[in-house]
This record gives structure tokens, C-alpha cells and sequence, in this order.
């Protein structure tokens, strides 16, 4: 049975149950963000995957890609550069972040993971991205 993982609760905010992926917005205004969870029980690497959801997983990385993007433009600030990673170092249940990157943002060009607090998002931005980035995430 899949149970996510507490940290991704406490650390980021629910936009859509996609078909494969719990996906989340990060709780750090300082990037448009998304973090995509695999529904997949125990699962903590790509190859703990079923082909068919390494398939879907990577349509739904697109997705987010397009949350992330739409989430920056409502903010008011246009995403440069898609950063996809999946680390694990941290939180060894399987995800993937979709990071939103421009060159004048905090951490740039070096990676966003370490650098700095996160900044939480006050209420009307989260209000604005969540709607934005969900709404982009389920047309897809």
C-alpha cells in the first residue's frame, strides 16, 4: 500500500493525482516547483518502475513542466530553464522535482537543493500558483 512519505507533506503543498504521481507544489516561493511522488509502493528508484509507469512517469514530468512554467508566469516570473531531477538523498521514497530556473533566482546556475531556506509562499502567491499549476497539470 502506498503511504507518502510525511516530509513531502510537511514540505510542500497538494496540486493533482495524476495518473501514476502525487504531485505537489514546494513550499518555496523562491522557484515555481512541483515535486511528482510514484504511487508506487516502496518504490525508491526509476527502476522500481514497471516499464509502462517509466513511460508515464516521464509524461507526467512533461506535465509538470507545463505547471512549472504556467505557476512562473502567473507569478510573474517566466521560467528560463526546466531543472528535472531525482535525488533521493534526503527522502529515499521515489520522486522527482521539476524546478523552474532563471538567471537571476537565488542558487543560479548552480542547483537549487542546499542553497539557502526556503522562502514560504505568503497566501494570494501559493493561492495563485496551486490554481495555475494545477489547472496546466490536468489539460495536460
Amino acid at each position: 500500500m502506498f503511504v507518502l512519505d510525511p516530509a513531502f507533506v510537511a514540505t510542500s503543498h497538494p496540486l493533482a493525482d495524476l495518473p501514476l504521481c502525487a504531485a505537489r507544489l514546494q513550499d518555496d516561493a523562491g522557484y515555481p516547483w512541483i515535486v511528482l511522488i510514484p504511487r508506487v509502493s516502496g518504490a525508491r528508484e526509476l527502476e522500481d518502475l514497471s516499464a509502462g509507469d517509466q513511460t508515464r512517469l516521464m509524461a507526467e514530468i512533461l506535465a509538470a513542466g507545463r505547471g512549472v512554467r504556467a505557476a512562473g508566469e502567473a507569478l510573474g516570473r517566466p521560467v528560463e530553464k526546466l531543472n528535472v531531477g531525482a535525488l533521493g538523498n534526503v527522502t529515499p521514497q521515489l520522486h522527482i522535482h521539476v524546478v523552474g530556473r532563471r538567471s537571476d533566482d537565488p542558487a543560479w546556475p548552480g542547483p537549487v537543493w542546499g542553497h539557502g531556506a526556503p522562502v514560504a509562499y505568503g497566501p494570494e502567491a501559493l493561492s495563485r500558483a496551486v490554481l495555475t499549476a494545477r489547472r496546466a497539470l490536468v489539460e495536460a
